[in-house]
């Protein structure tokens, strides 16, 4: 249980196992966050592609932990560890093709939201439940993934979007049967392995410098809102709410 490595040839396997849903601690995104810098900086590795075991790709914050702490280190915690993992994801020097099943939501959408190539499983659900968790965050991930409108829809709504959905905005670059997943965002991962890594390398610095988003900063201003919902009071009673089942 936790953040696994794996190599297959050039290709590093980053893969996030938090039973039963994969919703993750503090530690747990910092922990990330780590393994995809570290894969980044070894001139072995040619791509990443991270993965996740269990029912779905990702739940987000493991809500339990921030409801069982005194006062507000578990909440900056898990801010500052996803803020850590999302920007892992974006800065990682090589390539990062995410391989989604089952649901993605909250921070597994900032971790999506930041790679460079999404497959997906039929199975494949995405949203950003945030506001009926009282708190903000993921909306400059989402906008990554959806038109301005359709972003603003569901963020508001809180509704999920399906794998083949986003196929179509080209956002998901191929949609698999589950049981195919892990090939596929091998296949796409082995051919940009191939390519001459100074190359991809390069060409990834210069991505994300021409990059019309500044996806740190953005972030971290939707951050600031749950903090300010936080001391509200707003958040805390959405919390247990969604804890008790209501």
């Amino acid at each position: 249980m936790g953040i696994l490595t794996k190599r297959d040839g050039h290709v590093e396997l980053v893969t996030v196992d938090f039973p039963p849903v994969n919703a993750l601690p503090v530690q747990g995104w910092f922990d990330l966050a780590d393994a995809l810098t570290q894969a980044g900086r070894d001139p072995d590795v040619h791509v990443v592609v991270l993965r996740a075991e269990g029912r779905g790709f990702n739940a987000g914050v493991d809500i339990k932990e921030i409801q069982r702490s005194e006062g507000y280190d578990a909440l900056v915690g898990a801010n500052r560890g996803c803020y850590a993992a999302f920007g892992a994801v974006y800065d990682c020097a090589v390539p990062v093709v995410a391989a989604v099943h089952g649901f993605c939501l909250g921070g597994g959408i900032g971790l999506v939201g930041n790679a460079d190539v999404i497959v997906a499983s039929e199975d494949a659900t995405f949203g950003v439940p945030e506001v009926e968790r009282g708190a903000l965050g993921a909306a400059t991930h989402l906008a990554r993934l959806v038109p301005q409108h359709l972003m603003r829809t569901l963020y508001f709504t809180a509704r999920k979007i399906t794998a083949a959905e986003l196929h179509t905005h080209g956002s998901v670059y191929r949609v698999v049967p589950r049981a195919e997943l892990d090939e596929a965002a091998m296949d796409v991962a082995r051919d940009i392995a191939k390519k001459d890594p100074r190359v991809i390398r390069a060409a990834k610095e210069a991505l994300n410098g021409i990059d019309t988003q500044q996806v740190h900063r953005s972030y971290r201003f939707e951050q600031g809102f749950t903090f300010e919902l936080n001391l509200l009071g707003a958040s805390d009673e959405a919390r247990e709410e969604f804890l008790n089942g209501r």
